[in-house]
């Protein structure tokens, strides 16, 4: 165990300290920041300037209170029109009766002209028309555009993460295997405890990713105003997109190990992974679906099946309210699944990377004794 510690500490630290790590963590940090902000600077409230002749203020403010609108009063229609065609104002109510505009107006702004206009007179009248009650008999559905963002940006940091990981791990088992630096390691260490510490170092630094992507956007969200969407149980989506990480990521980064130490050289390992590259888009297709259909059968079956699960089942958490039960089953079914990959990608390392050359054949290395 002394010795797995050791590799693991040495790839976390040799990793962390260059600066193509520094440089890229910053970057995403300032992306995904950005992306929080997003929302409140592309998403201001609608500004209205209007102006009447003759004519009453339409009460606009109380149909849609998040706009701005600004009046103005005009003598008379000719000064209504030249105000208009200079772009001083949107629209212009001449005697109550007509609206004069450069142009077709702003579908939303002629929905809210016409409507105030129609309530004030009614109520002129002396016609008072409450408005119908809105119930919801479904799910609670308030939330439901949050979680949707929520679950989409979830499948883009996951599935980053565990490519960008998975790929480190093979390459690092390439390099030390073209090198001949693991005939060396392994003169000092267990090929169980190199593989363990390079899965395990490297994990780490995932969680480092991970964990600083989350801080920085939950943390910009806060200070945005964003937060205040957020539906109810956040705190659980975090500590379920961290679980499912190390689950995915111990998946794909042993097989990774595995098929990595078939080939000696750099330029073979695209090829030799590349059965696990497309499973790997598979999953994020799928997970990328479950976002905005987290009820589908689809996303609700794949979601136990691993290794899917490892994107989909906290997409799906993040998206809607799973049930407990389903998140137990789906974890224990990627928890064998993981423990099977570890027993088999193992002894696929053990016994192909000390074969320098050539590539080795899976078939001849799982028959191998």
């Amino acid at each position: 165990m002394n010795g797995l510690m050791l590799v693991a500490r040495r790839e976390f630290t040799t990793h962390i300290r260059t600066r193509a790590f520094a440089i890229g963590l910053l970057i995403t940090i300032v992306l995904v920041a950005a992306a929080s902000f997003a929302p409140k600077i592309f998403n201001k409230p609608d500004e209205y300037r209007l102006g009447t002749v003759n004519s009453q203020q339409l009460p606009i403010q109380a149909a849609a209170p998040e706009a701005k609108v600004e009046w103005r009063t005009f003598p008379d229609e000719a000064a209504a029109k030249e105000a208009v065609l200079a772009g001083d104002v949107d629209a212009v109510i001449v005697g109550g009766a007509k609206v004069i505009s450069d142009g077709e107006v702003d579908s939303e702004l002629a929905v809210l002209i016409q409507s105030t206009n129609r309530e004030m007179k009614l109520g002129a009248a002396g016609v008072n028309v409450p408005p119908l009650q809105m119930e919801s008999v479904g799910a609670d559905t308030r939330y439901q555009a949050a979680r949707t963002g929520i679950a989409v940006a979830l499948v883009i940091v996951l599935f980053i993460l565990l490519i960008q990981q998975m790929t480190m791990v093979g390459m690092g088992v390439v390099e030390e295997k073209g090198s001949r630096i693991v005939e060396i390691l392994l003169a000092s260490i267990k090929p169980w405890q190199l593989l363990g510490g390079k899965i395990v170092g490297l994990g780490a630094l995932g969680m480092v990713n991970l964990l600083a992507i989350l801080a920085a956007g939950l943390g910009a969200a806060f200070a945005s105003g964003l937060a205040a969407d957020f539906p109810p149980g956040m705190t659980g989506v975090v500590v379920g997109v961290l679980i499912w990480f190390v689950l995915g990521y111990a998946f794909f980064a042993t097989l990774a190990a595995a098929l990595a130490s078939l080939v000696s050289r750099q330029e073979e390992v695209g090829n030799v992974m590349s059965p696990l590259t497309m499973l790997m888009m598979v999953t994020y297709f799928v997970a990328f679906y479950a976002a905005s259909e987290p009820t589908s059968v689809l996303a609700v079956v794949m979601s136990y099946v691993p290794p899917f699960s490892s994107m989909i089942m906290p997409v799906r958490m993040a998206a809607t309210e799973v049930p407990l039960w389903q998140v137990g089953a789906s974890a224990a079914l990627m928890l064998l699944a993981v423990a099977g990959v570890l027993s088999i990608g193992a002894k696929i390392y053990q016994r192909a990377v000390l074969r320098t050359g050539a590539r080795v054949k899976l078939g001849d290395v799982l028959r191998a004794k």
